[in-house]
This record gives structure tokens, C-alpha cells and sequence, in this order.
């Protein structure tokens, strides 16, 4: 899945994007999706700091990567 993809999958499984970003930069306590300069980035952050980076050289890897990890956590927490 590319990233408009895993945008229209969130908004139709209706997982609140308070939990996560998919325009990268380092909002306090989200799972986000990050294209920098061609180079795909997953990771947590927090505190203004980039956290369990993980590193993609394609969207497709990257995207799926995302949501497996924010799907994971948010029923571990218990929110889905």
C-alpha cells in the first residue's frame, strides 16, 4: 500500500489521527510515517525526539510497516 492508500484505510477503519502522523515531523506521542528526501521513516515520537526509528528505501514497505505497528500498539493500549 502507498501512503494514500494507508490514509484511506485509517479514515475507513476510523482510527483517530491523534494517534498517529503521516507527515513525519515530531508530534508528542505518535507512531509517524516520514518521506525524507526519498528515504521512508517509521518511528515513535515523543518529546521531540525520533524513537524505534526504522528506515525504507520503498513507500510500499514503509506504509504497511506503519500500520502493522500502530494497529499492534493501539490494542495493546486497548483503544481498538
Amino acid at each position: 500500500m502507498n501512503k494514500e492508500n494507508l490514509k484511506r484505510k485509517l479514515i475507513e477503519e476510523k482510527i483517530s489521527d491523534k494517534h498517529y502522523s503521516l507527515e513525519g515531523g515530531l508530534p508528542y506521542d505518535k507512531i509517524c510515517l516520514a518521506n525524507n528526501k526519498g528515504i521512508w521513516e517509521v518511528y515513535y515520537s515523543e518529546r521531540g525526539g525520533k524513537f524505534d526509528l526504522k528506515i525504507f528505501n520503498n513507500e510500499e514497505e514503509a506504509c504497511q510497516y506503519f500500520y502493522d505497528w500502530l494497529i499492534k500498539s493501539l490494542k495493546f493500549d486497548g483503544l481498538i
